[in-house]
């Protein structure tokens, strides 16, 4: 058995589908030769399966039914529950801290896999990053999902009548799959809940999409952008294309259409960054990301691998980078595992190559649209493609039972309009002067 501290560190940055897939990866290895540690550093202690947050936000899915804990999925693999403060790769070291008082640590590797992700990006538009709410985390959708309960409550009351437009309507910048099934969402959960709100009407009801291309879902093609756009548009929800968000003011949204939408609620998933960490690294990069060469490797610095978001990898058949989506960001983790232990035990590294089996989306109502293998998919066929593919998906059994059962029950009930943040009751400190005399302080 190998000494510990003749053991190879290797150190992976990040627990999104890159970070966990390619610990997932060097896991099995350690099952049989444990040559080298494995540390997995990320700033949740959980994997979010982000395909499915919209349905987090809609109230389809429970909020912990797509969270799996880090630590039940790996055994062998240690991880630390922190954040990337400093990278130093000439002297291979990474600065971590945890806790609310940033305790740091610095590790020291001999293998460093940058699987650290993106950022919204605001593209510097006044207000938005302030006032706009995003779909990248766990909490970002249960912010909109508390926002959309509060936008109700708030307008029910007959004293708001006047507020209801602003109240009542809500703008998405964004027609790439995250603004798509994100306003799908929106518009099915609030519809479906007016009725319990005795003084508010559809009609009160206006969802904007805002895209900047000629159609929604350019990913998929003109063809199925096209149905899904008929599709909401007939459920009501206004779609401008060839617009984008020039302002956003305290109550009101302008258009570059010229148009000016008054709205308390603004949903952003129009622009992503690398992580800001990239930009202190000295590394080749690609409109932001990291460089590899076809082993998804940074060259100039071996042992060092990139892959998911933060990465530009070129595809071989087309010339450009891989797109930055979870199907690749998960078998570029599987081929950097491989890789890693090749180096390691002195092995043949092997060159990453995939091509894009599917993309897909859903658009409500047991509606969506897919294209497999360059087949198009539409209606009632892809929505159920999309459950099916994504449960398979899925981390752990545990995971996949109870987001089958919630998908059961949301056939059989309503939404459930319950706001999941709440301050707790008031409390009160007494202060007993005498038999008879009670002093109350409330906090």
């Amino acid at each position: 058995m190998t000494n510990g501290r003749d053991r190879k560190q290797v150190l992976i940055l990040g627990g999104g589908f890159g970070g966990l897939y390619t610990a997932l990866g060097l896991e099995k290895a350690l099952a049989h030769e444990a040559d080298f540690e494995v540390t997995l550093i990320n700033r949740q202690n959980f994997s979010l399966f982000t395909p499915m947050l919209h349905e987090v936000a809609a109230s389809d899915l429970d909020v912990t039914h797509i969270v799996n804990p880090v630590r039940k999925l790996l055994r062998r693999v240690r991880f630390f529950h922190g954040e990337v403060e400093y990278i130093d790769l000439n002297s291979k070291q990474v600065k971590v801290v945890h806790g609310p008082e940033r305790h740091s640590h610095t590790l020291a590797y001999d293998q460093l896999v940058l699987a650290l992700g993106s950022t919204t990006n605001f593209f510097g538009l006044e207000h938005l990053e302030e006032r706009a709410l995003t779909m990248k985390s766990l909490s970002d959708a249960v912010r909109l999902r508390n926002q959309m309960i509060d936008m109700l409550e708030q307008a029910d009351f007959e004293c708001a009548a006047g507020s209801r437009p602003k109240l009542m309507s809500i703008v998405v910048a964004g027609g790439g799959f995250a603004g798509t099934e994100t306003v799908a969402a929106v518009n099915d959960f609030l519809r479906e809940s007016l009725r319990h709100y005795r003084h508010l009407t559809k009609d009160m009801l206006r969802i904007v999409l805002v895209h900047p291309g000629n159609v929604i879902l350019p990913e998929l093609g003109p063809e199925l952008g096209a149905y899904a756009q008929k599709k909401l548009m007939a459920r009501e929800v206004e779609i401008r294309v060839n617009t984008r968000i020039l302002r956003v003011d305290q109550d009101v949204v302008e258009l570059s259409d010229g148009s000016r939408i008054p709205t308390s609620t603004v949903i952003w998933t129009a622009g992503t960054s690398p992580n800001p960490l990239i930009t202190t690294l000295p590394c080749t990069t690609v409109h932001g990301r990291i460089a590899t060469d076809r082993f998804l490797e940074v060259p100039g610095w071996p042992g060092v691998w990139a892959l998911g978001d933060c990465s530009a990898t070129m595809d071989p058949g087309t010339g450009r980078p891989y797109p930055p989506t979870a199907q690749h960001a998960l078998r570029q983790g599987k081929a950097v595992a491989i890789n890693v232990i090749a180096t390691i035990r002195g092995g043949e590294k092997r060159p990453f190559s995939f091509s894009t089996l599917g993309l897909m989306a859903t658009i409500g109502r047991r509606v969506g649209v897919a294209n497999i293998l360059g087949v198009n998919f539409s209606g009632f066929i892809a929505w159920f493609l999309w459950r099916t593919v994504y449960l398979s998906k899925l981390p752990r059994i545990e995971k996949k039972v109870r987001v089958a059962m919630d998908w059961t029950l949301d056939l059989l009930f309503g939404k459930d309009l319950v706001r999941l943040a709440d301050s707790g009751p008031p409390t009160a400190s007494h202060i007993e002067e005498d038999a008879t005399k009670v002093v109350i302080h409330e906090k």
